[in-house]
C-alpha cells in the first residue's frame, strides 16, 4: 500500500448482522418528510461524511442537495450569501456597513435573462430547486425541527431565506486579476521607475511594461483599492468582540501574497501511460484552508444525471469531478480579467472623449441591525464600480464580473452531462470565471487540455497599469470562441498544469497579439511535476496521490545553486551552510535545512536584495513575499562575488530569528517545529473557552511550502499553512469506484459533529479516502440512511 493511503476496507461492525445486500442493518436510518420535493428519495451519508443523494428526478436531486447543504454547512452558506448580497450589517450591526456597501458595487446588475441563458439550458432548474431546497432546510430550523447552528446563536442572527438570482449575482466569492497589481506596479514606478517593479513580479512572456499615455503613476492613491478589497475579503468578527477596536487595513503587498496563494495542481494522463490500461485525472485546488473547509463533496444520481466531486456548498452541481464518462479537474489559468480606471471628474461626472458623461447614481438602503438603516450611494462609470472618489479624480474597474454568465464556478453546468470531447469544448467556450486551465478525461480514452474564461481583447494596451478612462482605452469585446489554447491526446502521454504560464510559444499561438496575462505563478510547482510523471512510464492512482503530497521543491534548488561553495567565518552560519549543501530540497516536517531556506527565501532574502538593487524604501514595501523567483531570477543574474554578501547576510538574518523561535542548537530544529495548520474559523473570536476550543483544529505539523506541490503556504509572523489543497482527488477514469478524495478539515460545519475534524489528520498525512460512485459500493461504506418523502 502506497504511503498516506486509506482505502474503502468497509468497518467490520458497520456490516455486521447484514440481512441482505445492499444498506446493512447497522446504518442509522431516518425518515424524514420534506416540504417541497415532489417524490420519495434517499440521501446516504458515507463513513465520511459524503451524502450520495438519490432522486427520481434532476430537480429532485438538486433540491435535495440545497437541503443537505444546509443540514451540514448552513452558517458557512447563510455568511457567503449575506457577505456576498451586502446584507451582513441586517445581522451582525453597525461595523459592517462599509463591507455591504462595497460588495453591493459589485453584484452583478445586468439583464437577468442573459445571465440565465449562458449557463447549461438545465441550470435555471438546478439553481432554483437548490435555493428551494435550502428555503425548505431553513424553514425547518425556523420552525424548531432542526436545531440552529450555533455560530448563529453566538452572533444573535438566525439565517434567511434565498432566492435563487442569489447565488448567481453574488460574483465576488470568484477569482478574478490582475487590479491589485496593476496599482502595486503603478507605485512602484512612481516610487522608483519601471525597473523597481521587475523585483516584486517577473513577467511572462517576456514582456516590457510601458506607462500607459495620460496616466500618472504617481497619481493613484494609495488606498484606492479599499472598497475592491472590503468586498472580497473574508468576514472578520473582530468588530462584535469585547475588545473591539478598528482594524488596520492590510497593506497592498500583503493582499496580493495572500491571494497568491490561491492556485492549484492537475494533471491528466493517458491510457498507454497508466498501469490501469484507463486514464488518470488528478487535481488538488488550492485555496485559504481552514474551518469549515472552503469545498464540499457531493453525489447526485437522477435519471439524467450521475455527477460526482467537489464544489463550493453555496453552489448546486459540482465544481470538479466526473458523470460515467467525463472527468475534470481545474486549477486557475491567469487570464488578465480586470482593469482600472482613472478619471477626471466634476461632480458626479466624467470627462469621456473630449465630453463629461454623468455617473450612474444607484441609492440603496442597508439594513442595520439595532440601529436605523443606513442609505448609500453607489456610482458606476460605463466601465464598472467607482471605487475611489475625491475631488476632480474617480477611479473605477472594469471587471469581466459585470458580463452575463461570469457566476463563479457556474461554468461548470455544462459539464455536468458532457459524454465527449465535443461537449467540453462547448462547455470551455462557455466558461467565465474564474480563468482556468481544465484538464479533462473520458472512458473513450481521450485526455486533453484547454484555457478557459471570458478574456478582454484589448487593442491598444498591456493591462498591466491603471489607464485614464477617458476613452481612450476600450476592450474591443472578448476572445473568440476556440480562440484560448487546446492540447487533446499530447503526444507526451500526459498533460499537467500548476498555475504556471504554459501558453504555447509563437507561432502555434499569438500570445504577444492576444496577451491574455503576463502574471503567472512561479514555476518550481509545474516543474517538480512534470519532472516526476516524466519519469513514470505507467502511472498508478498511488504514483498521483504521492504527488499531490510531494514536498521536493524545485525553487530552493535554485537557491541552494546560489549558496554552493559560500563559506562564512561566523560559524551559526557556516553550519546552516553546510545543512543546506547536503540537502535535497525536500521540504519534510524533520528537516532543518528546509526550516532555514524558507526563513532565508521568504522572509529575509528580500530585504537585503531590494537593498543591494538600489530600490527606494517606498518601492521595498511593495515587494511581497508571495514567491522569492523574482529575487532569485535577479541574484541569479549577478556576479558570484556581487552577490556573495548578500547571500551570507540574510542568512545570518534568518539564523538569527530561527535561533529565538527554535533555540540555540540548531541540530533540533525542524521545519514541522515551525510549520503547522491551525485552524480556526472566524466566528470563534466570540466563543467561550470550551466552545474556542472545540471549533479548533491542530496544531499538525505540516510539510511542503508554497513552492513544493504539496501546496502549503504559510503566514510570516506565525508560520501556520494558510492556503494549500482544499480538496485532493485522483480518479480512475471508466473503474470510478476506485478514485480516492480527501478534503479537509471534515464535510460537516458542526463543531460537535465527528465529520467536522475526522478529515484533518488524514489530510495532514497526505491519505484519503474512496469516493463511491456506484450504488452497491456506496451502501457498503453507508453510516446513514435517510429516508424522504414530499411533506403536504
Amino acid at each position: 500500500m502506497a504511503r498516506g493511503l486509506v482505502f474503502g476496507v468497509a468497518a467490520a461492525g458497520l456490516l455486521a448482522g447484514a440481512a441482505h445486500a445492499g444498506v446493512s442493518s447497522a446504518v442509522k436510518v431516518e425518515d424524514r418528510a420534506v416540504k417541497g420535493l415532489a417524490q420519495p428519495a434517499e440521501i446516504i451519508v458515507d463513513r465520511w461524511g459524503i451524502p450520495h443523494i438519490y432522486a427520481k428526478s434532476a430537480r429532485d436531486a438538486f433540491f435535495l442537495q440545497g437541503y443537505n447543504a444546509a443540514r451540514d454547512r448552513l452558517w458557512q452558506i447563510d455568511l457567503w450569501r449575506k457577505r456576498g448580497l451586502g446584507r451582513l450589517s441586517a445581522s451582525f450591526g453597525p461595523a459592517y456597513v462599509a463591507q455591504d456597501r462595497a460588495a453591493r458595487l459589485f453584484l452583478y446588475r445586468g439583464d437577468m435573462a442573459a445571465e440565465w441563458a449562458a449557463y447549461d439550458p438545465s441550470a435555471r432548474e438546478a439553481v432554483e430547486a437548490f435555493a428551494a431546497g435550502v428555503n425548505a432546510y431553513v424553514a425547518e430550523v425556523q420552525a424548531g425541527k432542526r436545531p440552529l447552528p450555533v455560530e448563529f446563536k453566538l452572533t444573535k442572527s438566525a439565517p434567511e431565506l434565498w432566492a435563487a438570482e442569489d447565488v448567481l449575482r453574488i460574483r465576488s466569492h470568484a477569482l478574478v486579476s490582475n487590479v491589485t497589481s496593476e496599482v502595486a506596479r503603478a507605485q512602484a514606478v512612481c516610487a522608483g521607475g519601471l525597473d523597481a517593479d521587475t523585483l516584486r513580479r517577473r513577467l511572462e512572456p517576456a514582456h516590457k511594461v510601458v506607462i500607459p499615455k495620460g496616466l500618472d503613476p504617481c497619481s493613484v492613491p494609495a488606498d484606492v483599492l479599499k472598497d475592491y478589497v472590503l468586498a472580497t475579503e473574508p468576514v472578520s468578527f473582530k468588530a462584535m468582540t469585547r475588545e473591539a477596536s478598528a482594524e488596520a487595513p492590510k497593506a497592498l503587498a500583503q493582499v496580493i501574497d495572500e491571494r497568491a496563494a490561491e492556485g492549484s495542481n492537475n494533471w491528466t494522463i493517458s491510457a498507454d501511460r497508466s498501469a490501469t490500461g484507463r486514464p488518470i485525472l488528478a487535481g488538488d485546488p488550492h485555496r485559504p484552508v481552514g474551518a469549515p473547509s472552503l469545498r464540499y463533496i457531493a453525489h447526485l444520481d437522477a435519471p439524467g444525471l450521475s455527477i460526482i466531486g467537489a464544489g463550493e456548498p453555496a453552489l448546486p452541481g459540482v465544481s470538479m469531478g466526473h458523470n460515467g464518462t467525463t472527468a475534470y479537474a481545474i486549477t486557475i489559468f491567469y487570464i488578465d480579467q480586470e482593469d482600472l480606471y482613472a478619471y477626471e471628474v466634476q461632480g458626479n461626472a466624467y470627462r469621456y472623449k473630449g465630453g463629461f458623461e454623468p455617473m450612474k447614481v444607484v441609492k440603496e438602503t442597508i439594513e442595520v441591525k439595532g440601529e436605523a438603516p443606513r442609505e448609500v450611494e453607489l456610482h458606476f462609470t460605463r466601465h464598472g464600480p467607482v471605487v475611489w472618489q475625491q475631488g476632480a479624480k474617480a477611479f473605477a474597474i472594469r471587471t469581466i464580473w459585470n458580463e452575463p454568465g461570469l457566476s463563479g464556478y457556474f461554468g461548470s453546468s455544462r459539464m455536468w452531462r458532457a459524454q465527449g470531447w465535443d461537449d467540453f469544448q462547448t462547455a470551455r467556450n462557455r466558461w467565465g470565471a474564474p480563468p482556468l486551465n481544465l484538464a479533462y478525461a473520458d472512458t473513450k480514452g481521450d485526455i486533453g487540455w484547454s484555457a478557459a474564461g471570458r478574456t478582454p481583447v484589448r487593442p491598444n494596451w498591456d493591462g498591466l497599469m491603471p489607464v485614464p478612462g477617458d476613452g481612450r482605452y476600450e476592450w474591443k469585446g472578448f476572445v473568440e470562441d476556440g480562440g484560448l489554447p487546446v492540447t487533446k491526446n499530447p503526444a507526451a502521454g500526459f498533460f499537467a498544469t500548476a498555475n504556471a504560464m504554459n501558453i504555447p510559444a509563437e507561432p502555434a499561438y499569438p500570445r504577444e497579439r492576444r496577451k491574455l496575462g503576463f502574471e503567472w505563478a512561479d514555476d518550481t510547482r509545474s516543474v517538480r511535476i512534470h519532472e516526476v510523471l516524466s519519469a513514470l512510464p505507467k502511472s498508478t492512482l498511488a504514483d498521483s496521490m504521492a504527488l499531490q503530497g510531494d514536498s521536493t521543491s524545485p525553487q530552493a534548488r535554485r537557491g541552494l545553486a546560489l549558496l554552493k561553495g559560500l563559506t562564512s567565518t561566523d560559524p551559526d552560519v557556516s553550519r546552516a551552510l553546510a545543512l543546506l549543501e547536503a540537502w535535497n530540497a525536500d521540504e519534510r516536517t524533520d528537516s532543518a535545512a528546509a526550516a532555514i531556506y524558507e526563513t532565508w527565501a521568504v522572509k529575509h532574502l528580500g530585504r537585503r536584495v531590494t537593498a543591494a538593487a538600489g530600490v527606494s524604501p517606498a518601492a521595498q514595501a511593495l515587494v511581497g513575499a508571495s514567491t522569492p523567483d523574482p529575487l532569485l531570477t535577479w541574484l541569479e543574474g549577478q556576479p558570484p562575488g556581487a552577490r556573495a554578501p548578500i547571500l551570507l547576510a540574510s542568512l545570518a538574518d534568518a539564523i538569527g530569528e530561527l535561533k529565538g523561535r527554535l533555540g540555540p542548537d540548531m541540530g533540533t530544529w525542524t521545519w514541522g517545529q515551525l510549520h503547522r495548520a491551525v485552524f480556526v474559523p472566524a466566528v470563534a473570536a466570540l466563543a467561550d473557552e470550551k466552545l474556542a476550543a472545540q471549533m479548533t483544529l491542530g496544531p499538525l505539523q505540516v510539510p511542503g511550502s508554497a513552492s513544493t506541490p504539496r501546496a502549503a503556504t504559510w503566514d510570516a509572523r506565525t508560520f501556520n499553512q494558510t492556503a494549500g489543497a482544499s480538496v485532493r482527488f485522483v480518479l480512475d477514469v471508466g473503474a470510478w469506484d476506485n478514485s480516492m478524495i480527501i478534503n479537509t478539515p471534515g464535510q460537516s460545519a458542526d463543531p460537535a459533529s465527528p465529520h467536522y475534524r475526522d478529515l484533518f489528520p488524514l489530510w495532514a498525512a497526505g491519505s484519503y479516502i474512496p469516493l463511491r460512485f456506484t450504488r452497491a459500493a456506496v451502501e457498503g461504506d453507508a453510516e446513514t440512511l435517510m429516508k424522504l418523502t414530499p411533506a403536504p
